[in-house]
């Protein structure tokens, strides 16, 4: 198996940010109400995760030690904003559900950590493929949360009702959060164990 897509795996499994390292829990926890939710914070923090490794690892052997943190954050934040005005433009509705949450990738620790910590020691090809990995694994891990808390709160999937009735209303709150996040953590590190 080629070494990107090792990356990606791992990125996706071993290196989980949610399940695994529990990096990230601010927007996984406040922004997985719904499916639909999870994914679209998913997706946003996946493009700012590609792009902001390929550009620190292009210029990360050219920035001083002193202020390779404040320079990262500079390069986030622009593709922060960028994402903020192409989805104000094509998205608005899923901007105006995310809110605040967008604006705050900028300080997410796992876009910063994989910049500190991968890209600004790899080339840009395998910084890409970290960023489609880490990605990819959060984007699965919060549409996964997304879908078992909508399910168990409204009886639906993707703003599908497949469930008569109302669902457990503490399930779209911040207790059931807690309680899905627990036990899909408890599911996933059960089988990483197996492998």
């Amino acid at each position: 198996m080629s070494s990107k897509v090792r990356l990606i795996l791992d990125g996706f499994v071993k290196n989980n940010p949610t399940f695994v390292l529990l990096l990230g829990m601010c927007p996984t926890l406040a922004t997985t109400t719904s499916a639909v939710n999870g994914l679209s914070m998913g997706l946003a923090t996946l493009f700012v995760l590609v792009l902001s490794n390929m550009a620190i690892s292009a210029i990360a052997p050219v920035v001083p030690d002193k202020v390779h943190i404040p320079v990262y954050i500079v390069v986030i934040a622009t593709f922060v904003t960028l994402l903020q005005l192409l989805m104000q433009a094509y998205t608005p509705a899923v901007y105006e559900t995310l809110g605040l949450f967008i604006p705050l990738i900028v300080v997410n620790c796992i876009v910063l950590g994989r910049a500190e910590a991968f890209a600004s020691r790899n080339g840009v090809i395998a910084s890409a493929a970290d960023g489609i990995g880490v990605g990819l694994g959060f984007t699965l891990a919060l549409t996964v949360l997304g879908a078992v808390r909508e399910i168990l709160g409204s009886g639906s999937i993707f703003g599908w009702k497949f469930i008569p009735g109302d669902g457990m209303l503490a399930f779209v709150m911040a207790p059931g959060a807690f309680i899905c996040l627990g036990y899909l953590m408890v599911l996933f590190n059960k089988y990483l164990k197996k492998e």
